[in-house]
């Protein structure tokens, strides 16, 4: 099946691409030849890709973002071309959007409208935009639990979420992108919570089903409102089971989801990229759950089933030719496979859930509690340990599924030893997953 025709422009002459975001990014550029430099925190996986250099040291957008666009106005006038910026969290996206014009001094990007910007990122801004264009996203309400009351005029269940994540608020109450509440009394339980935290959150009503009914539309609309590239995908498994962050999931050819996603695109007069969220119900039904005006995981799947967004947003912006652009192979998936193995194992998920797809699933659970003492051993590759160690640092971070792990080990052990528990399970995990031919990017 034909792909596109990616133009490889030299190392040293072509513009560099400026990444604020995570690996996948990096890696869907590097399928088109194209070199990264990062702006990531220390430890970074994107730190260490060899087509990557590391710009400068990740700054918060969300608590110092005055200081991140003065240090990225400094990078990009250093540069000999004006990079191509390239971004993938919606704090990102929020002051490349508000900062656009200082920005685009030194750097060219693809961002939608301001207005449409603030209104997509923002829950409740995004619920009256879609009463504005009739568009299908469940009922909700905005409520400020401090003040307001836990009586909702919603059919239950129904999920909890802030307007805006943001991880340091928001992971105290939990681990997931949004809270369940099965019934009035339960919402009235959780509701303290919501209280002492502080902010606003959006009430809306669930729509039953797995998250593996979660279905999405991609696309690249250039500053002509031509549609460049598309593609369609679902999640398979999620961490934590419900309302989690993506651990595996698969390129599909879903025309019903295509169609609703480019009439959505063109009622919104959107421009650059976008993911569109669905959920399938039971009736076969798609509601739209969110609007993701960024760049993202996705994009390294899609390049490889022949849709280089990012590759694209890059060819148009620095002016070399698109190319010839195919359909995406359906059939392509993506895994997370320390994430994945945890997700695939919890006990939220069911058995029924994982059979057939993780024929060993008795022996995971058992080597995850297994008290492991003593050094890594040296016997194997030295560069598959460096590897597992580098990996294992990831459980510093609160985003990892590992983190609460480190932190008992930590106590336990001391921060330099608590990895190596840490890497053995990275090992384990990845030996079972790397069997399983399902799991394969191709």
């Amino acid at each position: 099946m034909a792909g596109i025709d990616v133009a490889r422009p030299a190392r040293d002459a072509a513009p560099v691409a400026c990444v604020l975001g995570e690996i996948d990014l990096v890696r869907a550029l590097a399928l088109a030849g194209i070199r990264s430099a990062v702006i990531a925190p220390p430890g970074d996986f994107t730190r260490f890709s060899r087509t990557a250099r590391v710009a400068f040291d990740w700054i918060d957008p969300w608590r110092f973002p005055d200081r991140l666009v003065q240090r990225m106005l400094e990078f990009g006038r250093e540069q000999p071309e004006k990079p191509v910026l390239f971004y993938d969290g919606d704090w990102d996206l929020l002051v490349i959007s508000r900062q656009r014009e200082r920005l685009g001094e030194a750097f060219r990007f693809v961002v939608p409208e301001r207005d449409l910007v603030e209104r997509l990122v923002d829950k409740a801004r995004f619920q009256e935009l879609a009463r504005d264009h009739d568009l299908p996203v469940p009922p909700a309400v905005q409520r400020l639990p401090a003040k307001d009351s836990a009586d909702v005029p919603l059919h239950f269940p129904v999920v909890v979420k802030p307007l805006i994540r943001q991880e340091e608020t928001w992971r105290p109450l939990t681990r997931a992108k949004s809270i369940h509440a099965a019934s009035p009394s339960e919402l009235e339980t959780l509701w303290p919570s919501f209280a002492d935290a502080g902010f606003d959150v959006l009430v809306q009503e669930s729509i039953p089903g797995p998250e593996s009914a979660i279905e999405s539309y991609h696309a690249y609309v250039d500053a002509h409102g031509e549609t460049v590239a598309e593609f369609t995908g679902r999640k398979l498994r999620t961490y934590p089971a419900s309302y989690g962050y993506s651990t595996a999931l698969v390129i599909t050819q879903a025309e019903d989801v295509a169609h609703l996603g480019r009439d959505i695109t063109r009622r919104l007069d959107l421009r650059g990229v976008a993911k569109l969220d669905f959920k399938r119900a039971a009736s076969g039904r798609l509601f739209l759950l969110e609007i993701n005006a960024r760049f993202n995981l996705w994009h390294h799947p899609g390049a490889k089933a022949g849709v280089n967004i990012p590759a694209l947003v890059y060819q148009d912006l620095v002016g070399l030719p698109r190319g010839v652009i195919g359909p995406a192979r359906p059939g392509v998936r993506w895994v997370s496979p320390w994430r994945d193995a945890v997700a695939a194992h919890d006990p939220r998920r069911g058995r029924e859930a994982v059979a057939g797809q993780y024929p060993h699933r008795p022996a995971l659970p058992a080597l995850a509690e297994r008290r492991r003492r003593g050094r890594l051993a040296k016997a194997g590759s030295p560069y598959l340990r460096f590897a597992l160690v580098e990996a294992a640092q990831h459980a510093r971070r609160r985003s990892s599924p590992d983190h609460d792990r480190y932190l008992r080990l930590r106590a336990r052990l001391g921060a330099s030893r608590a990895k190596l528990p840490i890497a053995r399970l990275i090992a384990h995990r990845a030996y079972h997953l790397l069997r399983q031919t399902e799991l394969s990017v191709a």
